[in-house]
Parts: structure tokens; sequence; C-alpha cells
């Protein structure tokens, strides 16, 4: 589990398309703050289906940086 304080930009040296997956997303707040987690649980064939595998949450700050990122490689207005 984590909580992403930023983001900071890489190049990858090999690129692969993952399995596709759900994903739960809560939004919720703490001590005055606004996060969102998002859980996974990769794919049904785990030897645990179901299991919480990931977890990250983000603050507001995060967010915000990851909302900007999206915008510009998307297109999103």
């Amino acid at each position: 589990m984590a909580r992403i304080e930023r983001f900071v930009r890489s190049d990858l040296s090999r690129i692969t398309l993952h399995d596709p997956i759900e994903a739960n997303l809560f939004t919720f707040e703490l001590d005055g703050r606004k996060l969102i987690q998002i859980n996974t649980s990769g794919r049904s064939s785990r030897e645990m289906p179901g299991k919480t595998s990931q977890s990250i949450q983000l603050g507001e700050e995060a967010a915000r940086e990851l909302f900007g990122v999206l915008k510009q490689h998307y297109g999103f207005s």
C-alpha cells in the first residue's frame, strides 16, 4: 500500500500491454484531507482471487498532478 506524494516522469525501456482487470475506487476524507484510493486484485487466475494486490492513495496535490497529465496525454478538456 502506498500514498503517492508526487509523480516523477520516466521512460519505459520495455512497453507491454497488461491484462485488463477491474479496480475498486474509494473516495473519503480523513483528518480534513480528501483522498482517493484505488485497490486492484489482479487476474482471476491468481492463487487467491479477489485478494487486494495493490492499493494506492492520492491526496489532492497528487490528484491534481495526475489530472494535468491525463488532460495533456489524452486531450481531455
